[in-house]
């Protein structure tokens, strides 16, 4: 007797929900945010003109520690060294696993991302911290900070595919540690340089958390 093959369980259909309700959140957080800065209100605008002008102080007077962190986020947290990374994970799924959809999709969001990150820098058009003794210099507008949301954007990936595929309990507490890491500190980097103002790592954080949310929600259904 012939037995109809079980229904697939629904966890992939609630991982899907979860990942919306989290992107409709992270979405009125950061157009918010967005909106502040973009109309440029002025406690955000003083709370960061704050922060800007005491970390600013902290790296003149302690140029051993600013030039590590120009290291950290010139070389190690990095946009191309994190894409770099991504790329990597893309190559690691074919081979491994010839998880062709997977990759793509790994691949598609990252350069998706670059993309809203350069629209959102061109519609705000907000203007970078100047010093009259700076210690670092960057392109391009300040707001979102590119740095942040890239790391946010690959770390988050990356962590959602540790969890996919079924690493063991060691290695996504690691993964995640060391994303953790990675997300807060290239942020901290950024304002420390005096080429980002902190609203401009909250909203590359709130817009790579939401890239993450609608990746995972829209990803292939397709097992690869």
């Amino acid at each position: 007797m012939h037995t109809p093959p079980a229904a697939p369980p629904p966890r992939r259909d609630e991982e899907r929900r979860a990942a919306l309700r989290a992107g409709i959140a992270l979405a009125l957080c950061a157009g918010m945010l967005t909106a502040l800065v973009a109309t440029e209100w002025r406690p955000l605008v003083d709370t960061d003109a704050r922060v800007a002008r005491t970390t600013h102080r902290w790296a003149t007077d302690a140029p051993g520690l600013t030039h590590a962190v120009r290291i950290l986020t010139d070389w190690v947290w990095d946009p191309w060294t994190m894409r770099l990374l991504a790329a990597l994970a893309a190559v690691w799924l074919v081979r491994r696993y010839a998880a062709w959809l997977t990759a793509v999709w790994l691949v598609g969001t990252c350069a998706l991302a670059v993309l809203a990150e350069q629209g959102v820098k061109a519609a705000v058009g907000r203007p970078r911290p100047v010093w009259p003794d700076p210690v670092d210099s960057a392109h391009y507008a300040a707001y979102p900070s590119g740095h942040a949301m890239t790391a946010t954007v690959v770390c988050g990936l990356l962590l959602w595919l540790v969890h996919r595929y079924g690493a063991g309990r060691r290695v996504r507490r690691t993964a995640a540690a060391v994303a953790v890491v990675s997300v807060v500190g290239v942020g901290a980097t950024r304002v420390w340089l005096g080429v980002h103002w902190l609203s401009d790592v909250v909203g590359g954080w709130l817009l790579g958390a939401l890239v993450v949310a609608l990746a995972v929600a829209v990803r292939p259904r397709r097992r690869d």
